[in-house]
This record gives C-alpha cells, structure tokens and sequence, in this order.
C-alpha cells in the first residue's frame, strides 16, 4: 500500500499534463483539428498511399503522385512488427496537437525525477519545457516528427544520468525504450543534435572514471549502452534500414554531375550548398530574444494591433480600417538575421532568472554540463555568423552537413536551461536563510541589469531588415518608417515586460525568505508566473482561433479541385501533370494528379536535377517523355487552366536508337536535344545487359500499352514484330522494383536519367513490374527480433529489480 501511495503525485501530474494539454488546445475537444501547413503538404504527398491503404488494407510503399514517383519511406509508410511504433501510439492517446504537448510535458517530467526534483516543481518545470515557444510554434507549422522527436529527447538524457550514476538496471532499461522511441519518430537530424548532447555528457564521465581509475565500472556502463543502442536500433531496423536506402537517392546525398544548371563547373561536390545549410542561422545579438521575445520584431507575421503606428498612417491615408486591420495582424516585424522566422525562440525569462540562480545552490557538477549543452548549441545556432566554429563541424564532424537550418540546433538549449532552471528552484528551498538571499539578489541582479542594458542599448539598433527595401517598393518609405517605429516599440516593450516578471518573480522569493510566505504558496506563485509568461507569448503564434483550428474536414481535405483540377480528373488514362506555379515545391498536385513536383526535404534527386537542368529551363520533350499530359498554368487573371500535351510520349513506347553515354554529365547534356520519343540514352554501365544493335528499324505497328495500374505494381502488354528496347515513364529506383516478361525475371536499366528500360523480346507479351522492396522483409525481421529482446529485457530487469528490494 506504501508503494501504491509513493505513485499518487506522480498520477496527479500525469493527469494534470492531460488537462493542461487540452485546455490549450481546447478546440480539439469539438472535433476540430489544427490547420498546420506542412501537414497540409504531406496530406497532398500521402494522398495516394492513404487512400491505396484504405482500399486494399495493404501498404503500397510507393507512390507516384509526387516527384514522379518515390517511396513513400518518408511519407509515413507503415512497416511490419513496429512494437515500438504501438508503444508510440499508446502514448499519443490525445487528440493531435495536443498528444505532443503532452509528450513535451512526461518527457521532461521524467528527466527532472532523474535529477531528484521533487513532484510539485517538476510539474511546474515540465510545463515550462513544453510551453517554449519554439516547441509551440513547430506544432502550429505542422513540424510534428521534429516536435515527435524532441519530446523523447529528456527521457533519453535521463536514461543515460541514471546509467552513469550506476544504476545499470533502470538506467539502461530507460534509455533502451527511450531511444528506440526517439529512433522512431523519424527526425534524424533532432537525434543527431542529441548525440551531440550525449557525447558531450559521455566525455565528462568517462574522463572522470578513468581519472578515479574506475575501469571496471565504465566497462559495465559502455556495455549497458552497447546492448540498449543495439536493441533500440533493432526495433528500428524497418525504418532506419529504408530510410538509408531512400538517402542515397534523395538530395541529401552527393550529386553525380559536376557542372551547374548554368553550364559553369560545380565548386562544391556536398549534396547541400554551405549557403543552403547556413541559411537559417541565428544572429548572435538576435539570441537575446531567449529572455524578451520582441527584441527582433518577433515573427514575420506578427500582430501590431490597432495602437500601432503602422495602422495609424495607413488609415491617416485614407484605407479602410478593417484593410488595415487585417494587414497589421500580419505585418512583416521581424527584422533579424534570418530570411523568414514564425515566431522567436523565446525559453521564458522567469526560467531564465531560475537557470541563472542554479549556479549560485547548485552544488553538483552537473550544472555545467547542462551549461556546456546550452552555450555549444546557441554558438553552433549562430552558422554562418560564426563561421569558425560551424565551418569546422560542416568540413570535420561525420554528417553535420547533411542537415540545413542550423539555428534548429537551438532545442539542446531548450532542453537544457529550463532543466537547470527547476534544479535551481529545488535546491533554493533547501538553502540556509543567508545562502537564500546570497543566491536570490545575485540571480535577479545578473538578469534584471541584463534588461537593464538591453533597453539602455536600444539606441544603437537600425531596426532595419534586409527586406526593407522590397517593402518600400510596394507600400513606400512612409511604411518603413512606421515599421521601424513599431518594431521599436515592439523591442521596449517585451524588454519592460520581461522586468516586470523578474521582478515579480524575485517579490515572491523574497517574501519567502523572509518567512512572509509559506513554501508551497511561493513554489506555486513561481510557477505560475513562469508558466503564465511563456503562455502569453505562445498565444500571439499559436492561438485557438479559427485560422487555425477548422472542422476535420477542412483538414482532412485541405485542397478543393479547381475547374482545371476537375477537367483533368475526367480524363481516366493514365499520365502526369505539371503545375507551373508550384513547380517542384507544391504538394497541391499531388492530392489530385500523378505529378512530378511535390514538398519534401528530401527530394528525389535525379527528379530535382531533371527540373533544375531541363524543365526549369523549357524543354518541352522531357514533359514528353515523362508522360505530362497536362499542364496547369494561371492566366492573367488569376484563373487555373487545364493545357493539354497531345505531344506526351504516353505511359511507355519503343525506340529505334540508344545512345551510350560514360558519365552522368554527358547523360544529362544528352537529354538538351533527345528525340526521345525514337532515341535513349543510357549510361556505359548497363551496356553488357543490351544486345539489340544500337540502330535498328522500329516496327511502326510495335505497341506497348499499361493495361492495369497499382502504385506497387505495373501490368502492360507489349506487341511488336522485332526484339525492341522500350522506354517506361516511370522513376528509375535501383532497390525494390522487379520486372518480369511473362513471368521470367527481367533487368530493369536506367535510361534518360530518370526513366526505366527493357530490352523486349519479339512477339507479344505481358511485362510486370511489382514493387517488392528487400529492405522491409530484412527490416521487420530484425525489429521483430529485437522487440522481443527489449521486452525479455524489460521483464528480466523488473524481476531483479523487484528482487533486489525484496533482499534490501
């Protein structure tokens, strides 16, 4: 029974994280869903899947509505035997978004157990983690696997504190099942920042076991980490395994041609530009935005209200107000180092008073480990304006350039200070009176003369941005002269905010350590005013109304077909479609057409560099040979139209001519003047698989037609006089895709870069490819396997666990 009682506060909180991530996202609770914008893209990508896995109840594991055609390993494939995928959904029971504010909330909640927080702090503390702005703001844009991520990342710090601190058995178990959650949630660059974290936390350790010369103990503690690494991997496998396979074929992996678009010779072989990686860098004095979150002008979308000077002048001018109204709930402040920002990454400054205050009670050395993880990823978040450091981790550090937006690193110090935080408001109650006062007037001076110099500093502030000048282009200088006022009033403001709430914050301490307030009253007034300040500033972003909530299907059906839209869904063959306006970077298409643009992070990059280097610059004949019967343009109206392509090569067809080619380069250049409706062009490496001669006479009766359709499996019936070599306009993808005339296994050739070939005996025949992918039949093998280890695992360390009390 004293056991049972010992888990009542710990239900207590669980249960007000439940609440607290409702009543945030209340709408959730009418049904309604949140309207995030790259869900909206992933909705349109995923469309074919979903809709083949409802059908069928099967999982097609391509799909070729986007890019042409792709897997859909990043597209929210389901796999085989994922157990850690169920724990997963068991955890994410709330409606979304508000299952990963809860996820935020027990990760972190987890953590400061391991750091010997008490109940009370640690609910308040948690609810600090979650309610970080930045953690917000993912959720509102639709960033749900970073969010998904993130929200494991404190249960696997806690996992490997407590393997450190010798206690092999829990410690190990939690950072098994941790990490494999972490592994799942398929955002490797949020695990790669946290192995960063972890290596730095392994170094102090190990340093200090061999400094005690404990190598029997740091022998225990690698093998707990070895055995939890493999068995979390393992369970893994399916995904993971798919996930390196898809890489080497996105654009995340170096490219093969050596020139650029323009014809000039590539300087750079990485699959990323420098500037692509570091175009999201965070300005260093932009960085303060950490404790006053309008320092920057906030978000490129920020409310100015009514008061503004903004709205004053355009109506002085004579606009309607409700124009202007609705032009200043979205006015372009941000004038940070940034292209684009949706809200700043503000941690909240009361957590940022309490992280400060750690150092002055904090006696364990574990306060600088959490301070080395926070001041490594805000230096690391700088980029490009800090070239040293992040040129040597680009150039040096294995896959640190396979990542972009490098200021996203900035969630280590997310994690990181607010843990520090709540162990610095835990152990100020355990403080002697004078060690109280010594550690309460030292935090609150550090910060409140931080604010103070913020505002005497102001001055010497442009609040310029670099868009300025393309904003007075539009709406003229007299714009930009009331922007840059309300930006400064928007920078005073937050900055007299912020002081408001440190001194509010340091009132309450002081009461108490003056016995004019009880304990548990000041713990909850701090509490409170922590939370209440990030509440506020995470409601200007991310807020309740009906811009972002809408009914389920709104959400569900984010896209209504057009008139050329419906034009072309009337039309039932078989072909692709090209919008010109979203180009490679729509989702739109995709919900409604087979089209060869999409949005992904990790484009197809035979796909990427086929728009770049040909169709971006007008070659009809490649929309030919990629089947695009129609193209979407607007007129100058505005108005969606429907272009039909009478010239599209058709689903696959026979040629008369194949050109050999050594190297990628030539087999692009080749494609800048390819009859490809009568020629191909192939690389020297499938020459031994051809033995047709490389000019012979086309049967012009020769037909080959797609009789049944499947996004994993392709059926056509070939009729030709001649042995022929036919074209397919379908996506070449090396791994998974096998072909078979009547039934006996054919090799399947890369041809025009992109597309299939195969070489066709004579008569007729019927030509199958079938989408049977390797990697997942291997993947769910070894994720079953290793599932079944974790869970033997986790029974055998309960039994001992158990075991070891009973003996104690």
């Amino acid at each position: 029974m004293k056991n049972i009682k010992a888990f009542y506060p710990h239900l207590l909180v669980v249960v007000g994280f439940i609440l607290v991530s409702l009543f945030y996202f209340y709408p959730v609770l009418k049904g309604e869903k949140i309207f995030q914008s790259d869900i909206v893209q992933y909705t349109g990508m995923a469309k074919e899947q979903i809709d083949f896995r409802k059908e069928t109840g099967e999982e097609p594991y391509w799909t070729n509505s986007a890019f042409g055609g792709m897997p859909t390993y990043q597209l929210g494939a389901k796999y085989p035997n994922d157990v850690i995928g169920m724990v997963d959904d068991a955890l994410r029971f709330l409606p979304r978004p508000a299952d990963y504010l809860f996820l935020y909330f027990l990760g972190f909640y987890v953590l400061l157990m391991v750091l010997k927080v008490d109940p009370l702090k640690a609910f308040f503390g948690a609810l600090a983690f979650g309610l970080s702005t930045y953690l917000i703001i993912i959720l509102g844009v639709g960033h749900n696997a970073k969010a998904h991520a993130i929200a494991y990342m404190p249960m696997v710090v806690a996992g490997v504190l407590l393997v450190f601190q010798r206690k092999y058995i829990a410690g190990g178990l939690l950072t098994m099942v941790a990490a494999a959650l972490e592994i799942n949630a398929n955002h490797f660059q949020m695990t790669y920042y946290l192995l960063l974290l972890l290596a730095i936390i392994a170094v102090y350790y190990v340093v200090i076991a061999v400094k005690n010369k404990e190598f029997k103990e740091l022998g225990k503690v690698v093998g707990v980490f070895i055995i939890a690494g493999i068995l979390a991997i393992g369970a893994n496998a399916t995904n993971l395994m798919a996930t390196s396979e898809y890489a080497k074929f996105s654009t995340r992996s170096n490219s093969e041609l050596t020139f650029n678009p323009d014809g000039s010779p590539k300087t750079d072989g990485n699959a990323m530009s420098y500037d692509y990686i570091t175009e999201y860098s965070y300005g260093i004095a932009e960085s303060l935005n950490l404790i006053a979150p309008g320092l920057f002008g906030g978000s490129n979308n920020e409310n100015l209200g009514i008061e503004s000077e903004t709205y004053q002048n355009f109506v002085a001018q004579g606009y309607p107000a409700d124009q202007v109204q609705g032009f200043v709930e979205h006015a372009p402040a941000y004038w940070g180092a940034q292209p684009i920002v949706a809200a700043p990454a503000y941690i909240g400054v009361v957590v940022f008073f309490l992280f400060v205050m750690a150092f002055f009670v904090e006696k364990r050395n574990i306060k600088y480990l959490f301070l080395a993880g926070a001041l490594f990823s805000l230096l690391l978040s700088w980029g490009k304006n800090f070239s040293i450091l992040t040129d040597f981790f680009i150039n040096y550090v294995p896959l640190y350039d396979k990542f972009r937006a490098v200021s996203s690193i900035q969630v280590i110090l997310e994690l990181c200070v607010p843990a520090l935080a709540i162990v610095g408001l835990y152990q100020f109650f355990k403080q002697d009176e004078k060690a109280k006062w010594n550690a309460l007037w030292k935090s609150g001076a550090i910060t409140f003369g931080l604010l103070v110099v913020l505002f005497l500093i102001k001055g010497m502030f442009t609040f310029s941005s670099a868009n300025d000048a393309m904003y007075a282009q539009a709406y003229g200088d007299e714009f930009i002269r009331t922007l840059k006022l309300d930006r400064e009033a928007l920078y005073t403001s937050d900055v007299l905010r912020s002081m408001l709430f440190v001194g509010l914050t340091f009132a309450v301490l002081f009461l108490f350590v003056k016995n004019m307030m009880k304990e548990t009253t000041a713990i909850i007034l701090v509490g409170i005013l922590m939370i209440f300040d990030l509440f506020m500033v995470d409601k200007r972003y991310v807020n309740n109304n009906p811009d972002q909530f809408k009914s389920a299907r709104e959400v569900d059906m984010p896209f209504e077909p057009t008139e050329a839209d419906q034009r072309i869904l009337a039309d039932t063959t078989h072909f692709r479609v090209f919008e010109v306006e979203g180009g490679m970077s729509s989702a739109r298409t995709s919900f409604f057409h087979k089209s060869i643009g999409g949005y992904h992070a990790a484009k197809p990059r035979r796909m990427q560099q086929l728009f770049d280097y040909q169709i971006a610059k007008n070659n009809v004949r490649v929309l030919n040979m990629l089947n695009v019967k129609y193209v979407i343009q607007s007129d100058e109206n505005g108005q969606k139209l429907a272009l039909a392509n009478p010239a599209a090569n058709g689903n696959a067809w026979f040629v008369e001519k194949i050109k050999f080619v050594n190297s990628a380069n030539e087999e692009m250049k080749a494609l800048d003047s390819l009859d490809n409706k009568n020629e191909v062009v192939i690389a020297n490496k499938f020459k031994s698989l051809v033995s047709i001669p490389l000019n012979y006479t086309k049967d012009s009766l020769a037909s080959i037609q797609l009789v049944s359709y499947k996004p994993n499996q392709l059926k056509y019936v070939s009729n030709n006089s001649n042995e022929g070599f036919a074209v397919f306009s379908e996506m070449y993808y090396q791994n998974g895709w096998k072909a078979t005339i009547d039934g006996k296994e054919a090799e399947i050739l890369n041809v025009n870069y992109v597309l299939r070939g195969l070489q066709i005996p004579a008569g007729k025949h019927t030509i199958e490819f079938k989408f049977e992918p390797e990697v997942i039949k291997t993947g769910s093998t070894i994720a079953l396997m290793s599932s079944i280890g974790m869970l033997l695992l986790i029974g055998a360390g309960v039994y001992f666990e158990r075991k070891k009390k009973i003996q104690d």
